[in-house]
C-alpha cells in the first residue's frame, strides 16, 4: 500500500470539486462526486494511468452526482453513496438538469450500494469510515480516513463557510450539529476536501468559521 494521494478537477458552472483519491504506488482508486464533464475527468484517469474502482458519491444534488451514470457506464464500475435519504434527489437529476439549463446531458441516479453510519469503503488497502451528515442534503455523507488524518466533506462543511440549507431537505440546525458532533470531534489536524473551493483543516474552522463560533 502507497501513500494515499488526491486529484481535483473543477467541472460544471457550479465549480465543483471533483475528486479522484488514489494509491501512489498501485495507482488504484475511486472518484468523488463526478458532477459532469465526464470527457475531462476520464482524461484526467488515463493521463494518470489509474484503474477506477468505484464512483462514490457523497450527497444527491446535481453538481456532485449529475455525472455518475456516465462515468459508470464508460468505468464498469459500482456506484456507491449517498445515504439512501437522498434517493428521491438521484432521481430526479434530470428534471434539476432542465431547471438550470444545463449544457451536458444528465441522466437520473441509481446506485449500487446506498451507505449507513458507521459502514467501511475502501480501495488499494486505504479504508474510508461513513460518517451521515445531513443538514444540507438529508442522505449526505463523509468519508473520513483515520489513518490519513483526512476526510472529503462534501458541501457539509467549507473553508470559512457551511453549506447551504435552503434546498429541499435542509436544515442549517441539523447542519451545524452534523459539524459539530461528527466533524470537529475527529481532531482539529484533520485535513478536508470540500466539494467547492479550497479545502483546509477542521482545527481552523472549529476556531475561525463564522457559522461555528
Amino acid at each position: 500500500m502507497g501513500e494515499l494521494r488526491a486529484g481535483i478537477i473543477t467541472v460544471t458552472p457550479f465549480q465543483q470539486n471533483c475528486t479522484i483519491l488514489f494509491d501512489e504506488s498501485e495507482k488504484r482508486g475511486v472518484v468523488i462526486d463526478p458532477g459532469g464533464e465526464v470527457d475531462r475527468i476520464l482524461a484526467a484517469i488515463n493521463d494518470n494511468g489509474l484503474t477506477i474502482e468505484a464512483i462514490w458519491i457523497t450527497h444527491g444534488h446535481i453538481d456532485h452526482a449529475g455525472g455518475a451514470m456516465a462515468l459508470k457506464q464508460a468505468l464498469d464500475v459500482d456506484i456507491v453513496g449517498p445515504h439512501e435519504a437522498d434517493a428521491s434527489l438521484l432521481s430526479n437529476l434530470e428534471s434539476q438538469a432542465q431547471m438550470f439549463g444545463l449544457p451536458d446531458p444528465v441522466r437520473n441516479c441509481t446506485p449500487d450500494r446506498y451507505l449507513q453510519e458507521g459502514e467501511t469503503v475502501s480501495f488499494a488497502g486505504h479504508d474510508f469510515e461513513v460518517l451521515h451528515c445531513p443538514g444540507h442534503a438529508p442522505g449526505h455523507v463523509v468519508f473520513y480516513n483515520r489513518a490519513a488524518k483526512f476526510a472529503h466533506v462534501g458541501d457539509v462543511l467549507f473553508h470559512g463557510s457551511i453549506g447551504r440549507t435552503d434546498l429541499p431537505g435542509g436544515d442549517h440546525d441539523t447542519l451545524i450539529r452534523s459539524i459539530k458532533e461528527k466533524l470537529l470531534p475527529l481532531g482539529d489536524d484533520v485535513g478536508f476536501i470540500c466539494g467547492h473551493g479550497p479545502g483546509g483543516r477542521f482545527g481552523d474552522e472549529r476556531r475561525g468559521n463564522q457559522f461555528l463560533v
